[in-house]
């Protein structure tokens, strides 16, 4: 009986120090649930106006590779305009001119990606359209041709943890406050100072995002010259759910000659800007039915005899983009410009607008109609210069402007677009 009672108080004890035990223990993690298929957050392209992401994107199990997104663009635009610009031709292109009126697709575009695990990519090809105002807009073939390619981007991303990445190939560039295509904008038309920006470009980026800051810093080609030597860099800071304010620029590094650049990339690599420095700081207000956002950007090219530059020149301006959707199937968008050159007017000026001394004004205006994922708008661009550079047809000379003698000073230009993204 002594061993029975003896061993029933061990094991009591037992019990209550392995109890005792188990308390002080902390509670087992909990698995994870497995990712949610088809739910994540795509590497691609960004919307920045009323025209919006497909909320349910194509989706398909590739295996090993995971989940796969595809999607795309397929629009078509028409526009007259006034005054339009002297006969372009570029041996790339021999037969391309800049029209008084014009039908043709601005997207035929289609996009692949993997927006997940550690390594992650993102491809988009096609044809494409950039119509710009106060430039010289050609058919969409010659652009694809002339710009970036059929393939303009595509480039694999390394997501080291939640805050780093490190991604390279051919990209969208992170100055500016306007994406290259036009469904991805407020407006059809890019603006005045879009035309001072690289837009796609060969390199590396390095990216870092906690709590409000987001930092990308890249080391890139600049304005499509196939030569690794810009840097440019973008730092932004959300300061509540509605509003962010960022800066962004970058300069070239090196310097290529500002007149040896492949004519078949002639409107991808301008030669004084690639040579040139950029600065922009903008805000961008989003809440409710509007979006507001301002910026303000300058750009320097300096001096060096050494590539064709022969004098230095600058540009500053400033831009005001907004849009209030009335209901959830109409949405007006504007956009307000101002822009200015300063420099020397020597022999050989260098010029980044319309000569040195010179101003241009554009007002947009851009009602837009949207149903699921189809899209009509129309729209209506006016651009006003100043300080033109005058030429002289019977001596053989054009002018900086507008017109097929470069003289005149306004162009208005009336554009529709309609198409479906998906």
């Amino acid at each position: 009986m002594a061993t029975r009672s003896t061993l029933a108080g061990l094991a009591v004890v037992l019990l209550s120090s392995t109890a005792g035990f188990a308390a002080d223990m902390p509670a087992p993690a909990p698995v994870p649930a497995p990712a949610e298929p088809c739910k994540a957050t795509l590497i691609g392209p960004a919307y920045g106006g009323v025209i919006k992401a497909n909320p349910t994107p194509t989706c398909f199990a590739a295996g090993p590779l995971g989940d796969l997104y595809i999607g795309g663009a397929l629009t078509g635009y028409g526009y007259v305009q006034t005054n339009p610009f002297s006969n372009f031709a570029t041996p790339a292109a021999p037969n391309e001119r800049d029209r008084a009126g014009r039908f043709d697709f601005s997207n035929l575009q289609g996009w692949i990606q993997k927006p997940e695990g550690t390594f992650q990519f993102y491809v988009q090809g096609g044809g494409y359209a950039i119509p710009g105002l106060g430039v010289p807009n050609i058919g969409s073939v010659a652009q694809t041709d002339l710009l970036f390619t059929p393939l303009p981007v595509a480039f694999g991303k390394i997501q080291i943890n939640d805050a780093w990445s490190i991604q390279g190939g051919r990209m969208p560039t992170i100055i500016g406050s306007e994406a290259p295509f036009t469904f991805q904008n407020l407006n059809i038309n890019r603006g005045l100072l879009f035309a001072q920006e690289n837009v796609i470009n060969h390199g590396v980026q390095v990216n870092w995002a906690e709590g409000p800051w987001s930092v990308s810093v890249a080391g890139t080609d600049g304005f499509f010259s196939g030569e690794i030597t810009w840097f440019t860099g973008n730092v932004a800071y959300k300061i509540d759910d509605s509003n962010t304010i960022g800066v962004n620029g970058g300069v070239n590094l090196g310097r290529q000659n500002a007149f040896a650049q492949s004519a078949r990339y002639q409107f991808a690599t301008p030669g004084f800007q690639q040579n040139s420095g950029i600065f922009n700081i903008n805000y961008t207000y989003s809440n409710g039915p509007w979006i507001v956002t301002p910026y303000f950007q300058y750009t320097n090219v300096e001096a060096d005899p050494r590539v064709g530059i022969f004098s230095t020149a600058s540009t500053y301006g400033g831009a005001l983009l907004a849009s209030y959707s009335f209901t959830d199937n109409f949405a007006l968008a504007g956009r307000v410009e101002y822009e200015e050159q300063s420099g020397g007017r020597g022999l050989l000026p260098t010029n980044l607008l319309y000569g040195v001394g010179s101003n241009a004004f554009s007002i947009t205006v851009t009602p837009t109609f949207t149903f699921d994922r189809y899209f009509l708008r129309v729209e209506y661009a006016h651009v006003e210069l100043g300080g033109i550079t005058r030429g002289n047809l019977a001596a053989g000379t054009l002018g900086s402007g507008f017109g097929r003698d470069g003289n005149k000073t306004s162009q208005d230009r009336y554009m529709v677009e309609t198409g479906i993204t998906f």
